[in-house]
């Protein structure tokens, strides 16, 4: 038993220490078990954490006056369009009478509520709270097409009453630098400077201390203030829904690919503890059977929170006016559809420079230390693997980025 710890200790030494993605008592009771050379509780504790995360809601309210691109916007923050199937409604008039519910269509935990426009008849901002549930949702994010009036005022110092976190957007600029263009002395940072400083003085002149505005396009949503919106929300939210709020927003910044590889990787010691505490069962088919399912489970995962899969690449295409294909054409790894179980047999196979299924087997006839050396084996490789994959994936959104906006620009010219 004592050798045991020893391995096993040596094994993880890297995370024992620090272990992303974790509560306080979770890292303690996984210490506590790798410590004693328990695996099997260690991937347990691994195991809920995972099943946590996966339960863990996060409701985003979008809200403002009626024309303010409410749905619009929303459909921008999903990843979508106005014209895609499953997007929020949009139109001229107020299309939301009551708060509409839209689930993210990759990650149902992440669900975006269309709010009535404030100030319209059955909805006034003293009472406007309580007839949309004020309760269930995170934050707010507070939208004006034109200017900040005391109605959205008087919204904001009622959730700040009530301690929840909101957010101001000025939304549409993209109209309003296009019916700039013809006058002469056209600065696109001059007129954003000065539509941000007519709306901070606005909020400023109802009572709003310090107020902060983003400027944002629905239409092209990853110009303009929409990257630091995105990123400020990221901050202030706590770590589990951090994460899957990270996960959900839109591959439209070079800064959310990068902040997406980095989460993604802090979990990646977690699937290969999962690896390891199975291989230190002596059942080898099992072990093999087991990795090959946490390849194919967090690859594809991978795949789906880059974009790079069918539905994804359609609505990018879409929105750049690029074809499918063209995007495509810049992708080195397999797309989320294309993983499969024999991909995930033939990389084992290659990573390992031998039958996994044989080097385990002989392993588990050594008595205790074979079966500490299988684990040893296992973590080192599910490890390296998923880490090398998410490198490449990670590389692919970065290109197809690259591609959608270069091709964007130049049809804008």
């Amino acid at each position: 038993m004592e050798q045991r710890k020893v391995i096993i200790g040596n094994v993880f030494k890297e995370h024992r220490n620090t272990l992303p993605g974790l509560s306080e008592k979770e890292t303690d009771d996984i210490k506590t078990a790798l410590e004693a050379g328990d695996l099997s509780l260690a991937a347990q504790v691994v195991h809920e954490s995972d099943e946590w995360l996966k339960k863990t809601e996060l409701n985003v309210a979008i809200t403002g006056e009626s024309g303010a691109g409410k749905s619009s916007f929303l459909n921008a923050l999903r990843g979508m369009g106005d014209e895609n199937e499953g997007s929020a409604e949009t139109g001229v008039t107020e299309t939301t009478k009551e708060p509409m519910r839209y689930q993210h269509f990759k990650y149902p935990n992440v669900i975006f509520w269309d709010l009535p426009g404030i100030g319209t008849p059955n909805f006034q901002p003293d009472t406007y709270l309580e007839q949309v549930a004020f309760s269930r949702y995170d934050f707010f994010i507070i939208l004006a097409s034109e200017r900040f009036r005391a109605n959205h005022m008087k919204l904001a110092q009622e959730i700040r009453r009530m301690q929840k976190k909101f957010y101001f957007v000025r939304s549409k600029v993209d109209l309003d630098l296009y019916n700039e263009k013809h006058k002469k002395g056209f600065n696109e940072e001059i007129i954003l400077e000065k539509i941000r400083h007519d709306c901070i003085k606005n909020l400023s002149g109802e009572g709003m201390s310090s107020p902060q505005v983003f400027l944002v396009s629905s239409r092209e949503f990853q110009k303009y203030d929409s990257p630091k919106l995105q990123k400020t929300l990221l901050k202030e939210l706590e770590s589990h829904k951090k994460h899957i709020f990270l996960l959900a927003l839109p591959n439209l910044s070079k800064l959310i690919l990068e902040k997406k590889k980095k989460a993604l990787q802090r979990q990646i010691w977690k699937q290969a503890l999962k690896s390891g505490a199975i291989a230190a069962v002596p059942l080898p088919a099992l072990s093999v059977k087991c990795d090959i399912g946490i390849l194919v489970d967090n690859m594809r995962m991978y795949c789906e929170s880059f974009g790079l899969d069918d539905i994804s690449l359609i609505v990018l295409a879409s929105q750049v006016r690029k074809s499918v294909p063209e995007l495509k054409a810049v992708i080195k790894s397999p797309l989320a559809k294309d993983i499969s179980k024999e991909t995930a047999e033939k990389l084992l196979t290659q990573a390992t420079g031998e039958g996994l299924m044989v080097t385990k087997y002989f392993l588990s006839m050594i008595p205790v230390v074979g079966t500490v050396f299988a684990s040893q084996k296992s973590f080192t490789v599910i490890y390296k693997m998923l880490n090398s994959f998410l490198d490449d994936v990670a590389k692919d959104a970065q290109r197809v980025l690259t591609k959608a906006l270069a091709e964007e620009e130049r049809t804008n010219e």
